[in-house]
């Protein structure tokens, strides 16, 4: 059994560090990745002819990572242990168009990706940060990260029914933010500014994956610092304490049975499918090709993903003291409480009583307890990539995570000790 997990102010830290630099899927990804490097692995392009070699691997797409290790004198049926997670978050994003403005304000024209509290984005110091594409087909990553946008609310004085009818905005209408002042809009000029920020040759870029962020940074808060707020906790959270697992237990002097995997993916906030979703083909073609790199068959493949689990880790809901009513009388997931197994007998999550064996397993391994999480009956439930890994790939999936308060907000609360535990969890399921 692994030596007892106690809450380390360290990972904690650490993941503070990995939020900040990582304000987009694409900047996630990469963050990720230098890690991984770190500990040993190596970036394969699938594209190239895959060897059998042992050691870390992982492929980048986009927003979206998979990587694994194979041990010395792995057999190709061998099965492998996923830890599944996203890296895309609710947030605003620019248009193909971005160049706007009225009455003299010069404003960025933009998309409501996935579902954010709108709210939350009011009245916030924004930066811009993503992908830009240039016209040889390379990309460039940018991170604007200083104020330089805003969503500048109505002032209560010339709406005064937001008293009594509460807030109500139009995504369209209110949610466009400002970055300047001027009546001279013209064609280009967010573009220009990037690529003069980026450093890249005026007129190379041809397109861009764009998106807002909160440059106010993480922090610790509470009397006694029990608490930690930042943004993009749904789901980086689970995609930093992923790649601390992964290069723990490749790290170690005894080598996993299995072969660990890490498959964080984009755009599981508007249904994952994509090229690089969780609905797409990227896990499955990443799985088949490590079996047959190996030397194995069909019939290998097969066995490998019969004996194959993944932990589908993404944040949930931890009890809110004012809307206690909202949460399921007798499943109260606190914060700091350790992580959550996610149950839903509707298969809006994956979980069934297998897995809930599997979960525990790993908790009791680590030393870590755990919480469960299930709807309230009255109250739709979410879901997450748990399902649909299921059931595209075969392979017996448990939803978890880490229990959240201002869940898809441009800024979320959780317990500082949760993410440590979690990853103390992920360490011991990669390790079994």
């Amino acid at each position: 059994m692994s030596e007892p997990a106690r809450f380390d102010r360290g990972h904690t830290d650490d993941l503070m560090t990995f939020l900040a630099a990582s304000p987009s899927p694409y900047h996630a990804v990469a963050t990720a990745a230098e890690r991984l490097e770190k500990a040993g692995f190596r970036q394969v392009a699938e594209t190239d002819a895959w060897d059998g070699t042992s050691g870390g691997k992982y492929v980048l797409r986009g927003g979206a990572i998979v990587a694994w290790y194979v041990p010395e004198g792995a057999a190709p049926h061998t099965p492998f242990r996923i830890v599944g997670a996203h890296t895309d978050s609710p947030n605003l994003r620019v248009k193909p168009l971005p160049d706007s403005g009225a009455h003299g304000w010069r404003q960025v024209a933009v998309e409501i990706y996935g579902g954010p509290l709108l709210n939350s984005w009011l009245d916030r110091d924004l930066g811009l940060a993503g992908r830009l594409t240039l016209r040889d087909g390379s990309t460039r990553l940018v991170n604007v990260d200083r104020p330089l946008l805003r969503v500048p609310q109505l002032a209560i004085h010339l709406d005064r029914s937001v008293t009594a009818d509460g807030l109500k905005l139009d995504k369209q209408r209110h949610m466009q933010p400002v970055w300047g002042l001027g009546n001279d809009v013209r064609d280009g000029d967010l573009i220009a500014f990037l690529e003069e920020t980026a450093g890249i040759p005026a007129g190379e870029v041809t397109g861009w994956d764009l998106m807002t962020h909160s440059v106010e940074p993480p922090a610790y808060l509470g009397r006694d610092r029990e608490l930690l707020a930042g943004p993009r906790m749904d789901n980086l959270l689970s995609v930093h304490a992923g790649t601390a697992a992964l290069a723990a237990v490749t790290s170690g002097a005894s080598k996993p049975a299995s072969i660990p995997v890490l498959a964080a993916f984009d755009h599981e906030e508007n249904g994952s499918q994509s090229d690089t979703g969780a609905d797409g083909p990227l896990l499955g073609n990443v799985l088949e090709r490590s079996v047959f790199a190996r030397g194995g068959s069909y019939e290998d493949r097969a066995r490998a993903f019969a004996g194959t689990v993944c932990l589908s880790s993404d944040t949930g809901h931890a009890v809110h003291p004012n809307y206690a009513e909202r949460h399921d009388p007798t499943h109260h997931p606190r914060v700091n409480g350790g992580p959550i197994l996610k149950v839903n007998v509707n298969n809006r999550y994956a979980t069934d009583g297998s897995g809930r064996a599997e979960f525990t397993a790993a908790c009791e391994a680590a030393d870590v307890p755990f919480q469960s999480f299930v709807s309230n009956n009255s109250m739709p439930c979410g879901t997450t990539i748990g399902p649909i890994t299921a059931a595209r790939h075969g392979i017996r999936t448990v939803d978890i995570g880490v229990a959240i308060l201002s869940m898809h907000s441009a800024r979320e609360l959780c317990g500082a000790d949760d993410p440590f535990l979690l990853a103390n969890a992920l360490t011991a399921f990669l390790e079994r």
